[in-house]
């Protein structure tokens, strides 16, 4: 069955969260509450066991909200959880590869940096796609060229003609997410935005724009 996205897709990435003095947990009881209903775990620095016990958290608490639950980079974490799915980088398994650990069911997605890293992309068949970074952005130590509304608008040819939803990432703040939308995203997928002025709020914020 085709995958369909909401408008917004919450990125928990636990060292933005740390560095903020928040607790992941917390963050993510907010934005169910909001009600999100996307969000991805991204967990780059922690150990194995530790990203383990908090994706079954997640999950758990994502599936009791009636939201999706995606796991960055580890599929054997997604299947051992039961996550909604996985979402591989360029560098990680490839889609078709990580679909061979997930069960019936689950979801892959992947991302691109480049309108031919999306062309090739789509031949794996993923569940989506993701373009980025959209714009400059701080959440990655080395971050590919920025793709620009040129690049999501170009990305979003290429996933329609494929049949599959195409995901934004990468510097794209409040104020932006409309004319994202309108060069062809499917989803925004949104990390440190999520955390300017009073987080707690800002959340309902963005899926009033996305609404």
């Amino acid at each position: 069955m085709p995958l369909t996205l909401p408008r917004l897709y919450a990125i928990l990435d636990i060292d933005s969260v740390h560095a903020r003095g928040l607790r992941p947990l917390e963050v993510l009881d907010v934005w169910l509450g909001a009600g999100v209903g996307l969000m991805q775990l991204r967990a780059k620095s922690m150990p194995l066991g530790p990203f383990t016990d908090l994706a079954q958290t997640t999950t758990e608490r994502c599936r009791a909200a009636g939201a999706a639950m995606f796991v960055n980079d580890r599929p054997d974490v997604a299947r051992l959880v039961g996550a909604t799915g996985v979402h591989v980088g360029q560098s990680d398994l490839p889609p078709e590869e990580a679909r061979k650990v997930l069960t019936a069911g689950q979801f892959v997605g992947v991302s691109t940096h480049s309108v031919a890293q999306a062309k090739e992309a789509v031949l794996a068949a993923p569940d989506y796609l993701a373009i980025g970074p959209v714009f400059a952005t701080t959440t990655k130590a080395n971050p590919d060229p920025v793709v620009g509304l040129e690049g999501v608008a170009a990305a979003a040819l290429v996933c329609r003609a494929a049949g599959l939803p195409l995901v934004a990432i990468g510097g794209i703040r409040i104020g932006e997410a409309a004319e994202v939308v309108e060069a062809g995203a499917d989803s925004v997928a949104v990390i440190s935005d999520l955390f300017e002025g009073n987080w707690r709020e800002r959340v309902s914020a963005w899926l009033r724009v996305l609404d």
